[in-house]
């Protein structure tokens, strides 16, 4: 069939297969081509928890055509049918695997509920059957739900401010509309929920469980991935109901590396398009304005630049950079004085008739677009494609 974008808000409900595998395939050249090895430690056996989409996609690339480490991938996405695409994460994750078993490398995926204490097990078994043990585990995974697998309630999590309620400007990304946004403020059960959901509670089950069985190698190292913003995305996003949620994420890799023979960190990488953050008010305007500013700069960088200098400058370092709170950062070109006050000026500025000359607005389309396999650069979107691509997932 012929697929074209079925875009809603921050949704598109359908994927290109042809499209995904070639953003796939773009990434790993640019890693192939920009990644420098340096001396001492690398990675050998990768789990990644959250695989299939954005940095942790870009997290599985890194690794694995980096340093040539065996990678093993846990996502939760659904496969193709006759009458619907697979999601974006389906085909990404198929193209990685392809492209990784034609380059000789060891690339083995689970799709399933990675809060469930099965989904762990079929891990823990397959690590030791395959692997023995991994010295890497990065947990991406972005979820607006979770099953609680001992007590079996569900949580949802929720974007709102705490304490009062929050009006900004905001840019309603399907009609174009600059405008204003009101949030109520979250009750506190919504708070306790978004931590459930989006806290540290599942990276230490899964660090546990793995713990346990004996497959985490003698100081393994862990990195759960988190986002702190300025001053504009603050109210909405650090001082709100996510930012309870990071502070939890926080608190977990502490008592990890507290409690187990692990490195447990937290990573801050810079904003980015994925379908988590365009759900945020106000991030689609905010990123609009800082892809322009640093695009002019010649600092922008997606994921997979974001994640080469990660594992180069940070999680492989013989000098990371760390913040006070011993987190690793790759997000100072975003948070640069200079830069934050550029965008701070423009974003009052900013209305429905001007927003292409003062934002990069067809960037930020671009880059959502891509994150369902289409905008991407060489494909040829006339042609007909077949949607039901076969992978072996566990």
């Amino acid at each position: 069939m012929i697929l074209k974008p079925r875009v809603r808000g921050f949704i598109c409900t359908n994927a290109h297969p042809v499209g995904c595998a070639a953003n796939v395939r773009q990434q790993i050249d640019y890693i192939k081509s920009s990644l420098t090895r340096q001396a001492g430690p690398t990675p050998r056996n990768v789990l990644i928890i959250g695989a299939s989409t954005g940095y942790g996609l870009a997290s599985r690339i890194t690794a694995a055509y980096g340093y040539g480490a065996k990678t093993l991938g846990v996502f939760f996405e659904k496969p193709p049918t006759e009458r619907k695409t697979a999601s974006a994460g389906y085909y990404n994750a198929a193209a990685f695997e392809t492209f990784a078993h034609a380059d000789g490398l060891y690339a083995r995926s689970v799709n399933g509920d990675a809060f469930s204490d099965a989904c762990k097990q079929t891990v823990v078994d397959l690590i030791a059957k395959d692997l023995g043990q991994v010295d890497l585990v990065v947990y991406s995974l972005a979820s607006p739900r979770r099953t609680d697998p001992e007590s079996g309630e569900t949580f949802n999590s929720t974007l709102k401010p705490i304490g009062k309620s929050y009006t900004a400007k905001n840019l309603n990304t399907d009609t174009e509309v600059v405008g204003e946004v009101t949030v109520e403020p979250a009750s506190e059960r919504e708070i306790a929920d978004t931590i459930k959901v989006m806290g540290g509670e599942d990276w230490a089950r899964w660090i546990h469980a793995l713990n346990n069985a004996g497959v985490l190698a003698e100081g393994c190292k862990t990195v759960a991935y988190t986002y702190l913003g300025d001053k504009l995305t603050k109210p909405i996003y650090g001082d709100a109901t996510i930012g309870k949620a990071k502070e939890h994420l926080d608190e977990t890799a502490v008592a990890l590396n507290t409690d187990l023979d692990v490195d447990a960190r937290v990573s801050v990488l810079k904003a980015v398009v994925t379908q988590a953050s365009s759900a945020i008010p106000v991030m689609p305007l905010y990123l609009s304005i800082l892809f322009k500013q640093m695009k002019a700069e010649g600092t922008h960088e997606g994921c997979i630049e974001q994640l080469r200098r990660l594992y180069e400058e940070c999680i492989y370092a013989q000098q990371p950079r760390l913040d006070e709170d011993n987190r690793y950062r790759v997000d100072e070109l975003e948070l640069r004085p200079g830069l934050q006050a550029k965008i701070e000026t423009i974003w009052p500025q900013v209305n429905t008739e001007n927003l292409h000359e003062l934002t990069d607005f067809a960037g930020y389309q671009e880059e959502f677009l891509r994150l369902f396999g289409f905008a991407v650069e060489g494909v040829d979107y006339d042609a007909d494609v077949d949607t039901l691509v076969e992978a072996e997932f566990y």
